[in-house]
């Protein structure tokens, strides 16, 4: 198996996105939600949102690795 269907087979996990899901709404909450004056519970919330998201992304680029390119159009 290639990391890119190791990728698609993960996305495809209804569970997976959900929990992915769960958890950007959870951290999204509490950053928002902190108090005014704790900058250091708001920045960690907001780095757990990164890095979620960069999860959920780096795996949708991967699953693309081995996909054919479309065809490159000469400019006329």
């Amino acid at each position: 198996m290639t990391r890119a269907a190791a990728a698609r087979d993960i996305l495809a996990i209804p569970l997976f996105a959900e929990l992915l899901a769960e958890m950007e709404k959870t951290y999204t909450d509490a950053c928002v939600y902190a108090a005014a004056t704790d900058d250091g519970a708001r920045l960690a919330a907001a780095t757990q949102v990164r890095a979620i998201r960069e999860l959920r992304d780096d795996l949708e680029r991967i699953s693309k690795e081995d996909l054919p390119k479309p065809p490159v159009k000469p400019v006329a």
